[in-house]
Order: structure tokens, then C-alpha cells, then sequence
């Protein structure tokens, strides 16, 4: 009986990273990330805006503490099945996926460390590491980079207000409308 237990709670728990997850996905798919804020719509854009959700979601996990920590790496682990998938699906070998794989993952713990550095230190540091990071492949212009910025703290403040259960369930209230229109509290923010 106490397998049974353990393996059903698991179980659950990858699910609700499931539903997690395919709710970033969406909003990482949002059209006007691409068409008004210059977001390569490329494989390698969608990865990086895909990255930037799961990193918001990955940091708000992190302020539960431990008790979260098994519920984040279901979500990493998701979002890299996943692109293990999807790289498959573009036709990439299989001796070739995991070398890429290894590398997206070492990418996106930089990233992590980036956005988290940068959040701390500024508009500025802000800027520079979206410049390297969510623009890499195009050259945006710095209204863009500001923009982008203030909208990244809205949605991090966004992130910051969802209680954990939405999180756990995949319904989140992300005022996404508000946010790229420049209204949304950057603290807090909920629909």
C-alpha cells in the first residue's frame, strides 16, 4: 500500500506539470511577442520565449522553498521531453538529439542564472541579458529591449502574485493584455 501511494502522488504531480507546462507554452506562443516585439519567430525564439515562461514559472516555484523542488523538476523535466520530442520531430538522428539536449538544458541553467542576476540588478542588466539571450539571433532596437523589459517584470510580478495552487493546476490568471499593453502592476498582478 505505501508504493501504491508514493507512485499515485507522482503521478499526479507530473500531470499537474504537464498542465503547467502546455499553459507556457501557450503563452509563450502569443502572437504579439513576435510581431510587436520583434521576437525572432524562429525555432529559436519560440525556445527562448518557451524559456522565459518556464523561468518565471521555475522562479515562483522557488519561493515555496523545498517543498516545491520535486514539482519544478517535473516541470524541467516536461519541458525537456518535450523538446527531445519536438527535435525528433524536425528530423534531427538520434545520436544527435542528446548532444543537443545537453546543451539546451547547460543554455537554459545560464539563462536561469541570467534572468535571476538581472531581475535584481535593473532595467539596464535587464536589457542586455534579453539583448543576448531572447533577441541572440537579430540586432532589436532599444525601444524594443525596454519594452521588452518592463514587460518581462510585469509578467514577473504577474508570476510572483499566482497562488500555488493555480501553478499545481495549470490555471493561471496571467493578465497578458495588461502586461504587453504596459498597465499591469509589476508586483502582484493578477486578472
Amino acid at each position: 500500500m505505501p508504493f501504491s501511494k508514493f507512485f499515485s502522488k507522482t503521478a499526479h504531480r507530473r500531470e499537474s506539470a504537464d498542465k503547467l507546462y502546455l499553459t507556457l507554452v501557450a503563452l509563450a506562443r502569443e502572437p504579439r511577442f513576435y510581431t510587436d516585439l520583434g521576437v525572432p519567430d524562429t525555432v529559436d525564439g519560440r525556445f527562448e520565449m518557451l524559456s522565459l515562461f518556464v523561468y518565471l514559472a521555475l522562479r515562483r516555484l522557488r519561493r515555496e522553498g523545498e517543498g516545491a523542488a520535486r514539482f519544478s523538476q517535473d516541470l524541467f523535466d516536461t519541458m525537456f521531453a518535450d523538446l527531445d520530442q519536438s527535435l525528433r520531430e524536425l528530423g534531427a538522428g538520434d545520436l544527435g538529439v542528446a548532444p543537443r539536449i545537453k546543451r539546451m538544458a547547460e543554455g537554459f541553467y545560464g539563462r536561469i542564472a541570467a534572468y535571476d542576476k538581472a531581475l535584481e540588478e535593473g532595467d539596464e542588466a535587464l536589457g542586455h541579458t534579453l539583448r543576448r539571450n531572447l533577441y541572440g539571433t537579430i540586432t532589436p532596437a532599444e525601444a524594443t529591449l525596454v519594452r521588452m523589459a518592463g514587460v518581462v517584470r510585469r509578467l514577473d510580478g504577474a508570476f510572483a502574485g499566482l497562488p500555488l495552487e493555480a501553478l499545481h493546476a495549470g490555471e493561471l490568471e496571467v493578465p497578458l493584455d495588461l502586461i504587453l499593453a504596459g498597465q499591469a502592476e509589476t508586483e502582484g498582478a493578477q486578472a
